[in-house]
C-alpha cells in the first residue's frame, strides 16, 4: 500500500510538472495604460504644451494614479500611466477614457484624430524579433514582405497574439517647387485638390447600346511616380500644367526619416532592413510559441525572393529555457546530496531507500 501511494504521488507529480506554465514573469494584470496622440508637423515643444500638458492635467485627477511619464517628439506624444496594484485595469481604462474626453476641448482643433489609449503589460513584450534584410529590394517592398508573407503566416500559429512590423511603407512622394507653383499661379490647395480628384475611385457609369452595355472603369488609384507626374493640376493660357512641371515625383516611402540598420559579422550592411516582432497570447507557453515560429522561418524564407534574408536576432524564450535548466540541475544535485548525507549518517542502504523514494 505504501509503495502504491508513493508511486501514485510520483506519477501525478510528473504529469503536473509537464503541464506547468512556462514564462519569465507571473501572469499579473498590471494596471498600466499607454496613451498616444499624433500631431503631424508640430515640434516637440508644441506637442508638449498643446497636447501633453492638457492631458496630464486631467490624468492627475484620477484616483489611484501613481506615476505619469510623457515623451513628446516630432508630431507625436506618448504617455504612460501607472496605477496602484489594487486598482483594476478595466476601471483604470474607463477613467482614462473619461479624462481624454474632458481634455478634448483644450486640445488643438486641427488634431487629426483624438488621443488613443491601450492596456499595457510587461508580459505583452515581444518574445521574438526577426530581421528581414536585402540588398536589392527597396525598404517599402521589404516592409510589404514582412507584413504579408512573414507577419500573416506567423500570426496564425497557435499561441501567437499579434505580429508587429517595424519599418516604413512604400509611397509616392511629391516634392513641389514653390517658385514654379508661384509662376503658374497654383496654390497648395489647388495641388492637393488636383491630386485627390485624380486618384479617387468614382463610379463613372455605363454606356448602353444596341450591341450591349459597357461599364466605364476609370483609372482611380495610381501606383507609380510616373502616373502621378502625368496628372493635370491646372491650365495656364489654355495649356495644361502637369504635376511633373511643378514638382519632383519619386517612388519612395511614407516616412523618409525612418532609417533602420542591421550589422552582422562577416556580412556587408544591407540597404534595406525590416524588423518583425512576435507577441504571444496570455497564458501560452513562451518556449513552445518561440519554437513553432523558428520552425516556420525556413519555410517562409524559401518562399521569399533569394535576396531577402530572414534572421532571428532576439529570442526571449532562451532565458526561460536556461532558467528552467538551472532549476532542474539544482534539484538533481540537491537530491543526490541529501540521499548521500542520509546514507553516510545511517550507513544502511535499506533505511536510505525510504527517504530516497519519498524525496521526489
Amino acid at each position: 500500500m505504501t509503495a502504491v501511494l508513493t508511486v501514485a504521488v510520483v506519477v501525478f507529480g510528473v504529469l503536473s510538472y509537464q503541464r506547468l506554465p512556462v514564462n519569465d514573469l507571473p501572469v499579473v494584470d498590471y494596471p498600466v495604460i499607454s496613451v498616444q496622440a499624433n500631431y503631424p508637423g508640430a515640434s516637440p515643444d508644441t506637442v508638449a504644451n498643446n497636447i501633453a500638458t492638457p492631458l496630464e492635467r486631467q490624468f492627475m485627477q484620477i484616483n489611484g494614479l501613481e506615476l505619469v511619464t510623457s515623451q513628446s517628439t516630432q508630431g507625436h506624444v506618448g504617455l504612460t500611466l501607472q496605477f496602484a496594484l489594487n486598482k483594476s485595469i478595466d476601471a483604470a481604462a474607463t477613467d482614462v477614457q473619461t479624462a481624454i474626453s474632458q481634455a478634448t476641448g483644450s486640445l488643438p482643433v486641427d488634431l487629426p484624430s483624438p488621443p488613443t489609449y491601450s492596456k499595457t503589460n510587461p508580459n505583452d513584450q515581444p518574445i521574438l524579433f526577426i530581421v528581414l534584410t536585402s540588398d536589392s529590394v527597396t525598404a517599402g517592398q521589404l516592409y510589404d514582405y514582412g507584413s504579408t508573407q512573414v507577419g500573416q503566416r506567423i500570426s496564425i500559429l497557435p499561441g501567437v497574439s499579434s505580429v508587429n512590423v517595424f519599418g516604413t511603407k512604400s509611397a509616392v512622394r511629391i516634392k513641389v517647387d514653390p517658385s514654379k507653383m508661384w509662376a503658374r499661379g497654383i496654390s497648395i490647395d489647388d495641388l492637393v485638390a488636383a491630386v485627390k480628384n485624380g486618384t479617387s475611385y468614382t463610379g463613372a457609369g455605363q454606356l448602353d447600346g444596341a450591341a450591349g452595355t459597357a461599364l466605364l472603369r476609370p483609372n482611380g488609384q495610381l501606383d507609380t511616380a510616373e502616373s502621378y507626374g502625368d496628372l493635370i493640376v491646372n491650365s495656364v493660357n489654355g495649356a495644361p500644367v502637369y504635376l511633373h512641371d511643378i514638382a519632383q515625383v519619386v517612388n519612395s516611402v511614407q516616412d523618409e526619416r525612418v532609417k533602420m540598420r542591421f550589422w552582422a559579422r562577416g556580412y556587408p550592411e544591407p540597404s534595406a532592413t525590416v524588423v518583425v516582432a512576435v507577441n504571444r497570447q496570455a497564458g501560452s507557453n513562451a518556449v513552445e510559441v518561440a519554437k513553432s515560429v523558428k520552425d516556420l522561418l525556413p519555410l517562409i524564407g524559401a518562399e521569399l525572393p533569394g535576396s531577402v534574408r530572414v534572421t532571428p536576432v532576439y529570442d526571449r524564450s532562451q532565458t526561460i529555457v536556461h532558467s528552467v535548466a538551472d532549476v532542474q540541475a539544482t534539484l538533481i544535485i540537491a537530491f543526490v546530496l541529501v540521499v548521500a548525507v542520509i546514507f553516510l549518517f545511517l550507513g544502511r542502504v535499506t533505511d536510505t531507500l525510504i527517504p530516497a523514494v519519498a524525496l521526489p
